[in-house]
């Protein structure tokens, strides 16, 4: 037996389970999931939490919260006074409307009130021309989120000409080209680029009836913020769903992809409880926060390999200019797509996850060690922020080997 089919097998076994191991899953994941069948997106949801380990439980798990999430759509994305069938619209003048709640609404377009649904719904705008932007350059290196999915939001898409029920009729972006991020939490003048990628792609909606995929992820993202409002949207989190939705929406499991989005909203979402912080400037201090993360690899480098740490440090080249964007984004702008998912596989498995995250970071720079030392500022400014091709797998062995 070859050692892909003996890979196969093991995973068949360990999910075959009544009750997953999730420990032996843990270890088989650590080492790369087979691109088979449905192995990596049922591994993803076992290890994010999403699921639980018992088999006969993942019936009533995913029936409940994909008709939560069917509820979400209804009450945070249909536009005031629109129901999931159309009805219990007002006259357009003022009067009482119904929302998709059957509360009635004493509303009115133009009314700026504080309880006004008018009033949040175009309040809503501001973040949601951030996310547009930002989804309409989602993995440009690959034509997957501008194509077609499969299974579009009926409620959504068959608006039968209404205004508003698709996110991106409700802003109108002039420049999709990448915007800065500031973090001032972090003490830095300068901006930091999160987006290294550029498309020359036009990211253009469908007609209706259709959905492209990144207008599916632009839906996640705009109901993750209004269910989060106390930390909303923050520029770079439509690199961490990209992935995650990725692998949803290419199961090989047709009645698994049907509730791709669903499904990948919640795993987004128990992924982003635990990397909130890093998106929280506030807490960059604190234990969790990306200062503090920043911290733990300069500490590693300077044990791994004292004379790149004095290096970079002669330099002035502060770990922010590059370790900033990889531990917030878990890697995914410096690789391309498989091997962020080949990542993933590992960071998801390990119990320590971002413990293991940070020796794959260290290990980068390590594996760079002749050209960083030999180089001038500007020179590793730019071998960092852009790191060059490798084997992955190259990258992963060494890491493993830091103790």
């Amino acid at each position: 037996m070859s050692i892909f089919k003996a890979r196969v097998k093991e995973f068949d076994d360990a999910l075959a389970q009544d009750v997953v191991d999730l420990k032996e899953l843990r270890r088989l994941t650590f080492n790369g999931v087979p691109d088979v069948q449905s192995f990596r997106a049922l591994s993803w949801k076992l290890l994010l939490g999403y699921l639980g380990p018992r088999r006969s439980s993942w019936t009533t798990t995913l029936a409940q919260k994909r008709a939560l999430y069917k509820q979400f759509i209804e009450e945070l994305v249909l536009p005031p006074g629109h129901s999931c069938n159309g009805a219990g619209e007002g006259d357009g003048d003022g009067d009482v409307a119904v929302d998709s709640r059957g509360v009635g609404l004493q509303d009115h377009p133009l009314s700026e009130g504080p309880e006004s649904a008018w009033n949040t719904f175009f309040n809503d705008n501001e973040f949601l021309l951030q996310i547009d932007k930002d989804v309409r350059r989602l993995c440009p290196d690959i034509s997957f989120f501008q194509q077609p999915t499969e299974y579009p939001c009926d409620i959504v898409v068959h608006s039968k000409g209404e205004h508003g029920r698709r996110l991106h009729e409700r802003v109108v972006p002039t420049v999709l080209s990448s915007a800065n991020v500031e973090r001032k939490g972090l003490g830095m003048t300068k901006q930091i680029n999160l987006i290294t990628k550029r498309s020359v792609e036009t990211y253009a909606a469908m007609e209706d009836g259709q959905e492209a995929h990144w207008e599916v992820v632009q839906r996640i993202l705009f109901i993750y913020a209004k269910l989060n409002p106390g930390q909303g949207y923050v520029q770079g989190m439509n690199e961490i769903v990209g992935p995650i939705y990725y692998v949803m929406a290419s199961d090989p499991d047709l009645s698994y992809r049907a509730h791709a989005e669903a499904d990948c909203f919640f795993c987004f979402t128990a992924l982003m409880s635990e990397i909130r912080d890093f998106f929280i400037k506030t807490l960059d201090d604190a234990e969790g926060g990306i200062k503090f993360m920043m911290g733990l690899l300069s500490n590693m480098l300077k044990t791994k390999d004292i004379d790149i740490y004095e290096h970079l440090k002669s330099q002035e080249l502060h770990p922010q200019y590059y370790s900033f964007r990889w531990l917030t984004l878990l890697l995914s702008q410096e690789f391309p797509l498989p091997d962020v998912l080949r990542i993933w596989d590992s960071v998801f498995s390990d119990e320590q996850r971002f413990n293991f995250l940070i020796k794959i970071c260290c290990s980068m720079i390590l594996i760079q060690r002749e050209a960083i030392l030999e180089n001038d500022f500007a020179s590793n400014v730019k071998l960092l922020q852009n790191y060059p091709p490798i084997d992955i797998n190259v990258v992963i062995t060494h890491a493993v080997s830091l103790a």
